[in-house]
């Protein structure tokens, strides 16, 4: 008998389940070591599982939509090239249709590869990627493409026929969600829609959240922004108020060490890197973290350059899956959306703290100089420090934000 490999989950760290979202080979097939075999969804990211080694895919456990968990056996392979099971298991490799529609395949696609997100959002909303203009790399298509293409109805990025051509007829909306009698429609969640809010919802339960509200002038961090923007930017990094954040969270990380730390029932463990999670947005997808690993190594042009690679990979559906796990504290900046005040009440356990951020705006403030006071117009924000407070007090917190507060307004021009 040939010998056999099971392809198993990988360990996914944080993010302990997955879900099965498209098998890349049918039973039966021939593979190659490294060859994509299969697409698994997790709350964070979308991971390609290679083939382990050689051979002839014979047997498939789990299906499409499978939920799955960490070491679980996915499929077995022959590593003798000779398939030995039967071929009644054989999973569809042609694209899916829609209504007759094709949803991922043609020529476009073969001339530029698509990204397992890209493809995921194309199927979900029945359209052809010939149908839009890619913003990314080289022309290729990214998720906010395909996500503004269908916000916008197909209308405003469908390209022109050709000349002489005849006019499409507009695609119907063939998977449409249903309306319901009263009028409402069914939105199904995305798989990191639900995962997101089985976290926070189990996240409430398990940790007892306090929050405490600092204030913090940012009009040196905004001076020094304007005169070091551009020379960031002509060395490949946007100078963004995040990495500011980020690094003045650094240095009262590296003072106050019982903040970035785990809670566990008998210790609390504080780490020695400085992994930061940066929330952001998806549009209506949901959001996801990625992850600056050892912060306390980084430049504040380090940072944002980082900082850039990630959001736009995040926004994209490139992240992989290390750039999303081992963080140690999150923050999450708000105010990009114009909210002054809120508070994340939500710890991404196991964390034990987050910190939120609201919009810089000017505010008439008493100022003082030289122990004169005076009435002045500053560049303020509200900061919002969430913590679990099995693991942290209101001293702790106070402290570790007043830190964050002090360097903030006292913002050293040496600090590149």
């Amino acid at each position: 008998m040939p010998p056999l490999a099971d392809v198993l989950v990988p360990p996914n760290g944080e993010g302990t389940r997955a879900t099965v979202l498209r098998w890349c080979k049918a039973v039966g097939d021939t593979v190659v070591k490294d060859e994509p075999l299969v697409e698994l969804e997790t709350d964070k990211v979308t991971v390609e599982i290679p083939a382990p080694a050689d051979g002839t895919l014979i047997e498939v456990l789990k299906q499409v939509n499978a939920e799955v968990n960490p070491d679980d056996v996915l499929a077995r392979m022959s590593l003798s090239g000779e398939s030995t099971a039967p071929q009644a298991a054989v999973l569809p490799t042609a694209p899916e249709t829609s209504g007759g529609t094709p949803v991922v395949s043609d020529a476009r696609d073969a001339r530029k590869p698509l990204s397992p997100s890209v493809r995921r959002l194309l199927k979900e909303h029945s359209i052809a990627a010939s149908d839009i203009e890619g913003t990314g790399r080289d022309g290729r298509i990214t998720a906010q493409d395909v996500t503004r293409h269908a916000a916008d109805g197909g209308a405003g990025s469908q390209r022109a026929p050709e000349r002489g051509a005849p006019e499409r007829a507009p695609a119907a909306p063939a998977s449409a969600p249903p309306i319901s009698p009263s009028g409402s429609t069914r939105v199904p969640h995305t798989a990191i829609r639900r995962r997101v809010a089985e976290h926070m919802a189990r996240s409430l339960v398990e940790a007892p959240h306090v929050t405490t509200l600092f204030e913090a002038d940012l009009t040196r961090v905004l001076e020094h922004r304007s005169r070091h923007s551009a020379d960031y930017k002509s060395r490949g990094a946007r100078l963004t108020l995040t990495a500011y954040f980020i690094s003045a969270c650094v240095q009262a990380l590296r003072v106050h060490r019982e903040v970035n730390a785990t809670f566990h029932a008998d210790a609390l463990e504080l780490h020695a890197d400085v992994n930061i999670g940066v929330g952001t947005a998806l549009g209506n997808q949901g959001l996801i973290v990625p992850v600056l690993h050892r912060a306390q190594e980084l430049s504040l042009f380090e940072i944002s350059r980082r900082l850039d690679r990630l959001v736009e990979a995040a926004r994209a559906g490139k992240l992989a899956l290390e750039d999303v796990r081992g963080g140690t504290f999150t923050i999450s900046n708000h105010g990009v959306g114009g909210s002054l005040l809120a508070a994340p009440i939500v710890i991404n356990q196991p964390q034990v703290a987050i910190l939120g951020v609201g919009k810089v705006e000017r505010r008439v403030c008493a100022v003082q100089a030289d122990g004169v006071e005076s009435i002045g117009v500053r560049s303020m924000c509200y900061l919002t420090l969430t913590i679990d407070h099995r693991a942290l007090d209101a001293f702790q917190a106070n402290a570790f934000l007043s830190l964050v507060v002090s360097t903030l307004q006292h913002w050293r021009e040496d600090e590149l």
